[in-house]
């Protein structure tokens, strides 16, 4: 498998899974990746992680317009073209009942998960003059219902909804759109996580998880960028409109 001469926007780039695709594609041969996340310091550490002059970054609210508009022609100008477009941006949110969720983080987890895709899209799409891949973290949580998790569950479900219609309006202009599902990964956002379901006791709560996966293990932030490279890579040149679930087993 290889991503020579290819070029990639990372979204959530800064983050575990982020980095680790930048990595990974940087591995495989990638001609840049540029990465974009909210705040600069956590890009100028990612940058210093990776050590690379084929790094590029960009601090942007995925959730502003003209923010995603600015990073999107800004990678037309350093890299000169977008071959690939991981949508990786997301928040976890709260841990709350439905009835007590708040209003407020129920329209930012919308606004950065949903509207962050949808956003990317819209300005990436015509960007992309030689067609290319778009990859979308979506979630276990996209495939069934979390308690407590309304707003998170909501979001990665209606990533779904979101891919397919790309796929669609994606193939003619040769831009192919598929959705990646991870189960638990051993990164911040599930330390987050653990602790919102039982304050004090996470390492309890990361128990609970792995029983239920068959493989015995969360996912690691490398197995997510494994997959993400392979839908990136034209060895994934006839899927499009697709959900990847890489999960361990959880949802079977």
């Amino acid at each position: 498998m290889t991503l020579k001469g290819k070029t990639a926007i990372i979204t959530g780039g800064s983050g575990g899974i982020g980095l680790a695709t930048a990595k990974t594609f940087l591995d495989l041969g990638a001609a840049a990746v540029f990465l974009v996340d909210l705040r600069k310091e956590d890009l100028k550490e990612a940058q210093k992680t990776l050590n690379s002059e084929l790094v590029y970054t960009y601090a942007a609210d995925v959730s502003n317009s003209k923010e995603v508009e600015a990073y999107t022609k800004k990678a037309i100008e350093v890299m000169g073209k977008i071959d690939v477009l991981f949508l990786n941006a997301g928040i976890e949110g709260a841990v709350k009942p439905l009835t007590e969720y708040p209003e407020e983080m129920f329209d930012k987890v919308l606004a950065v998960n949903v509207k962050g895709v949808w956003l990317g899209m819209k300005y990436a799409f015509p960007l992309m003059k030689n067609g290319g891949s778009v990859i979308i973290t979506s979630s276990v949580a996209g495939l069934r219902g979390t308690a407590q998790m309304m707003a998170y569950t909501t979001s990665k479900h209606a990533t779904i909804g979101a891919m397919k219609v790309a796929a669609l309006e994606g193939a003619p202009l040769k831009i192919r759109v598929n959705t990646v599902h991870p189960s638990p990964v051993d990164n911040r956002m599930m330390r987050s996580l653990e602790e919102g379901f039982a304050p004090g006791a996470g390492a309890e709560v990361k128990k609970g998880f792995e029983q239920m996966i068959p493989l015995g293990r969360y996912a690691v932030n490398q197995d997510i960028a494994d997959l993400v490279a392979f839908l990136a890579s034209d060895q994934s040149k006839f899927i499009t409109g697709a959900t990847y679930v890489i999960d361990g087993g959880f949802t079977t």
